[in-house]
């Protein structure tokens, strides 16, 4: 069968594709899952997911490689993180090896959505794990449901590999200090739809988050990780335990020492210090890399490398990501899995 997409110009939207995965947890286990064409998610009114958020997502994409092959990047961290957050959440885990079968055979049964190798473009894929049935009082579901559905998306910040400013929020947190912010919750992302919406009405791509218990470090950049280049070739990210743990993140801080030579740093990224900085970027599964041009801090607007250009070693850093993820470059052991 023969797509017909501009697959040059995707975007990040969904689309309904012909198929997806679901499997049921009830009685204390998993069902053997399967795949189906229905859409819809049938639930009870009185699902733990809709009252209380109990409720876990992930994001991962499948690439079309040079000999029309396709390949998963590092599914298992997908999975780790997932099962975390569930543990937070009190939720049933999802068992790695189900996990990544269950993506594969969603990649599988929509080949015909990976976009085509050279057009940028991936098959996003999107683990949904919600407490289901019927309870109303605040306690964990009894019952729960897996699915994994897809779609083929481009770039999430438009124009692709292209700086863009971030202005920095004093008026809103994105987690609290002993919250949920390390876990891959919905409630994160709502919270943070006001305050992106207004970075956005004033010009910028989104909003820097600080540390909610002193506002002096940088934590995320919307919903995606923080990394900056220092003058003396460090590559340094914010550590911190209300910070989601990127799997993009941790790839490039490996990345930036084995391959570039850099030397990988996790430690406070201070507000008040973004002087040491000559390039700045975002990082995480959907936005890749957005090169940082600036960050409005207050009445001033903090430029990197530049407004307009990549930095050097941001570019090296993305095409050394996606050179990966591609097949074009050698991965480190263990970081693809093939969709056979």
């Amino acid at each position: 069968m023969t797509v017909e997409l501009d697959w040059e110009n995707l975007g990040f939207e969904y689309k309904k594709l012909p198929f997806r995965y679901i499997s049921y947890y009830k009685d204390g286990q998993w069902d053997d899952g399967k795949l189906t064409e229905d859409p819809t998610l049938h639930l009870s009114e009185s699902s733990p997911a809709l009252h209380y958020g109990q409720q876990a997502f992930e994001g991962l994409k499948a690439y079309r490689t040079k000999d029309g092959s396709i390949q998963l990047f590092r599914p298992d961290k997908n999975a780790e993180r997932l099962q975390k957050t569930a543990d937070r959440l009190l939720m049933p885990q999802v068992p790695t090896d189900k996990f990544i079968e269950a993506a594969k055979a969603v990649v599988k049964a929509n080949a015909d959505y990976v976009p085509p190798y050279g057009t940028g473009g991936t098959l996003y894929l999107r683990p949904l794990l919600i407490g289901v049935g019927d309870i109303i009082g605040v306690k964990p579901a009894e019952e729960y449901i897996f699915t994994i559905f897809a779609m083929p998306v481009g770039n999430y910040f438009k124009g692709g590999l292209a700086p863009t400013n971030f202005i920095v929020s004093e008026e809103f947190d994105r987690a609290a200090p002993h919250g949920t912010g390390a876990a891959k919750v919905g409630g994160n992302y709502a919270a943070s739809l006001l305050p992106g919406k207004k970075a956005k009405t004033s010009g910028f791509s989104d909003v820097i988050y600080l540390d909610p218990a002193t506002h002096t470090k940088i934590e995320e950049v919307g919903s995606a990780n923080f990394f900056g280049i220092t003058k003396d070739n460090q590559f340094v990210t914010p550590l911190s335990p209300s910070i989601l743990p990127s799997i993009t993140k941790y790839s490039l801080l490996q990345l930036a020492e084995e391959r570039l030579g850099l030397t990988a740093v996790e430690g406070d990224v201070k507000i008040d210090e973004l002087d040491r900085f000559i390039e700045a970027g975002a990082c995480g599964t959907a936005a890749v890399i957005s090169p940082i041009g600036g960050i409005q801090y207050r009445d001033q607007l903090h430029v990197f490398y530049s407004e307009t250009e990549v930095g050097p070693v941001t570019r090296r850093l993305y095409d050394e990501l996606t050179g990966i993820q591609f097949g074009d470059i050698e991965a480190p052991e263990g970081w693809i899995v093939k969709v056979d």
